[in-house]
């Protein structure tokens, strides 16, 4: 009995200097791999789409803008604490896997959707959703088509080599609707091809479809159908195997979205900073918790991306509203919206 009371007393001795441990090490976390890449090069090289109103443009000043920039600003907020240390490589649909997988760009964040196929053909590892969609068709409004149950025959305009390529065919072909694919590599071309009228209807995604419309010179002559034929999580990636680095980019999309969810915007993130007795904005500050320590980073790195970037609400108004498109479910998940993400704690 004592043998064995001995036995318990030294198990007990191990677990507790395993939980002394456990946190030491945590908090002496050091950058590695892409991350420790990263800081040397001084920037962040993310990849996002050439044009896409919205998401990724760059303006008539050469400043990039969008939701999907938005992300690459705030990786960069939380890496460096500088919003604008960020080298955009504008890339096709289909290129920018590719460059992922060369290690040509640290980050792609260009309307891209989390599959399956992709996640584990094509060494990809998608981090979060920053933007729920699905594919949808427009026509012209002159064309009086109001479903697409009344495009069987029709010639249709799509991204060639994408995931909406396929499901053009999986949707019509299980429907038995006949139909005819007119297709290009550059989304601009496709655009440009249907408002010459060389197909009936153009397809893509939801998101797409509307900016592309609100640069059309007459966007009320198109109208987007109803039906939403796929769901579409469209997600920032990192390459598979950059685990750190992966958390480094999942995490400070996340804080955008906490940041809306606990009350923090740009204007006031400071402010609460120093002021506010709330656990959660006093967690998420570094007040009462250093989070930054565990990923590589400052203790002020959700701080630095708040305030010079904005939440989510913020970055979506800023960016995508304008271009016609409502948040729908997009919005919090306590607001009855698909956008919940894990709790920083």
């Amino acid at each position: 009995m004592c043998g064995r009371f001995a036995t318990l007393l030294a198990g007990v001795s191990l677990l507790a200097a395993t939980l002394v441990v456990a946190p030491a090490l945590a908090q002496q976390a050091s950058p590695s791999g892409r991350l420790a890449s990263v800081k040397a090069k001084g920037s962040v090289r993310c990849g996002v789409n050439p044009g896409l109103a919205g998401f990724s443009f760059a303006d008539s000043s050469g400043q990039w803008r969008g939701l999907d920039v938005d992300v690459c600003r705030a990786v960069a907020a939380a890496v460096f604490g500088d919003a604008t240390k960020v080298q955009y490589v504008p890339l096709s649909a289909k290129d920018r896997f590719t460059a992922l997988q060369s290690g040509e760009i640290d980050l792609l964040a260009r309307n891209a959707s989390w599959t399956l196929s992709r996640n584990t053909q094509l060494g990809i590892n998608f981090v979060a959703t920053n933007f729920y969609d699905g594919q949808a068709f427009m026509v012209k409004s002159a064309s009086g088509v109001k479903s697409v149950n009344e495009l069987n025959g029709a010639s249709v305009c799509v991204i060639q080599g994408t995931s909406t390529e396929k499901t053009l065919a999986d949707y019509f072909g299980s429907r038995g609707m006949k139909y005819e694919t007119i297709a290009f590599a550059d989304a601009n071309v496709v655009a440009e091809a249907y408002l010459k009228g060389r197909c009936d209807a153009m397809t893509s995604d939801q998101s797409q479809l509307t900016a592309v419309r609100s640069q059309f010179p007459d966007p009320k002559a198109h109208v987007i159908l109803p039906e939403i034929i796929t769901k579409e999580p469209l997600s920032p990636a990192v390459r598979n195997g950059d685990d750190e680095w992966a958390n480094v980019v999942r995490w400070s999309f996340v804080a955008m979205v906490e940041a809306e969810e606990i009350g923090l915007n740009s204007d006031n993130v400071r402010q609460m900073m120093a002021s506010s007795t709330d656990p959660a904005i006093q967690r998420f500050t570094g007040k009462s918790d250093n989070f930054g320590s565990m990923l590589g980073l400052d203790k002020e790195w959700a701080v630095n991306i708040v305030e010079q970037v904005g939440n989510y609400a913020e970055s979506y108004d800023r960016n995508v509203k304008p271009i016609g498109l409502e948040r729908g479910v997009n919005r919090l998940w306590k607001d009855g919206g698909y956008l919940i993400t894990p709790p920083m704690r």
